[in-house]
Formats: structure tokens, C-alpha cells, sequence
């Protein structure tokens, strides 16, 4: 147990593997309390998306604090893909906003910032986990692939929030259901005209998702420039 302390410190994971800690027991805590109060399990589901978008953040911190155990740096391929698989799960959240409404018990404010803050903490964790992979990639390739993999996977991590929410399919359908899930990734690309909703919330959420990695990863080294100067 303290070595892995030592390395998260090392690999300076420590602070934000706590603050990620924080944020989902806030959440969890949220969805406990509206339980409690309304003695219904309306928002229950969220508990387990969370934990989803869990998985590709915990993927990219073994991969950080691992990677020097890879000694070809190809090998790296099949980790990233099992990253990749489960990196839409965390800002599929957002799309949790469509189950806002007005219901008795409750009011509809705690039920918006109930929903804000799982779909912020899921988005974060996806944020964190594509900055892994970025530097990993940069670091055992370069800047370019490090570039093209993350702004490759934000539209591809939309494309997988179309076939979650209006589809259905869940990343572990891969292994349960490969056939299925091929056909309805690949159906569209055959017949462009007839799924205008494909592309258009493929496109609204990779501009979104895009302009949103690229403004934090701004900001970060904004931040990070101005604590070098002091």
C-alpha cells in the first residue's frame, strides 16, 4: 500500500485521485439523500454510470504509472483500446440531462444540480483520462499522435454517446453481442442520408466535447505558466 502511495505521488496522481474520490461520494451521497427523502430509486441508474466513468480514468492512471513496464511501445495498443471502449461512458453523462423534470417530493432545483454534478464529475474524469493517454502517447511517439489520438477519440467518444443513448448498446456489448453492435456502427456510414440524427448529434457533441478538451488544456498550461513565474 505505500508504494502504490509513493507512485501516485511520483506520478503527482495522489491530489486528484482524491478530489475524484470527493466528488463521487458527493454524487453518491446526492442520489442517497433524494432516495431517502422521496423513498423512490428514480436516479439510482447515475450511481452506476458514474462508476462506468470510472474505469477509462483508472485505466489511464495504471497506464501511467506502468508504462515503463511496456518495452515495446506498440504494446501499448491493446490497453488504450480497452481505454477507448469504455472513454464514452464518462461524458455520456451529459445526455442524463434529458430526465430532468418535475416530480412530487422533490424540487426540480436538487434534481438539476443532482444531474449537473454527476455529468460535470463524468466529463472531468473523461477529461482526465484522454490527458493520460495524450501524454502517453506524445511521450512513447509524439505530439502528432499524441494530437490525433485524443481529437480522435472525443469523436469517437460522441459517436459512442449516439449509440448508448438512442441505440442502447453499452461497451460491454463488444464481447456479448459483437455482431449487433458492427452492424449498427457501420449501417449508418452505408446509408448517410437516412440518419441525419447520427451525424448530427455525433457532430454537435465532438464540437462541444473538443472545444471544451482544448479550453482546459488552454487553461491548464495558462495556470501553469503563471505559477512557473511566481
Amino acid at each position: 500500500m505505500i508504494y502504490i502511495f509513493k507512485r501516485l505521488q511520483a506520478a503527482n496522481r495522489l491530489h486528484a485521485l482524491v478530489l475524484f474520490f470527493l466528488t463521487t461520494t458527493l454524487c453518491v451521497t446526492l442520489v442517497a439523500v433524494r432516495v431517502h427523502f422521496t423513498e423512490t430509486a428514480t436516479f439510482v441508474f447515475l450511481v452506476w454510470n458514474i462508476f462506468l466513468a470510472l474505469i477509462p480514468y483508472g485505466v489511464s492512471t495504471l497506464l501511467v504509472l506502468y508504462q515503463h513496464k511496456f518495452t515495446n511501445r506498440w504494446f501499448l495498443f491493446f490497453p488504450i483500446v480497452l481505454w477507448l471502449l469504455f472513454f464514452p461512458n464518462a461524458p455520456y453523462i451529459l445526455t442524463d440531462l434529458f430526465h430532468l423534470k418535475h416530480r412530487a417530493g422533490i424540487p426540480y432545483w436538487y434534481d438539476l444540480g443532482l444531474i449537473l454534478f454527476f455529468a460535470w464529475n463524468g466529463l472531468m474524469l473523461g477529461f482526465a483520462s484522454l490527458m493520460d493517454i495524450q501524454t502517453i502517447l506524445t511521450k512513447h511517439f509524439n505530439k502528432t499522435v499524441g494530437w490525433l489520438v485524443a481529437l480522435s477519440s472525443l469523436t469517437l467518444g460522441s459517436y459512442g454517446i449516439y449509440l448508448g443513448r438512442y441505440l442502447r448498446w453499452n461497451s460491454w456489448d463488444i464481447v456479448s453481442s459483437p455482431l449487433g453492435l458492427l452492424h449498427d456502427v457501420i449501417r449508418p456510414f452505408f446509408h448517410p442520408s437516412a440518419y441525419p440524427k447520427t451525424f448530427g448529434v455525433t457532430l454537435i457533441f465532438s464540437l462541444f466535447l473538443v472545444i471544451a478538451y482544448l479550453m482546459l488544456i488552454q487553461m491548464a498550461k495558462a495556470f501553469k505558466s503563471t505559477d512557473e513565474s511566481l
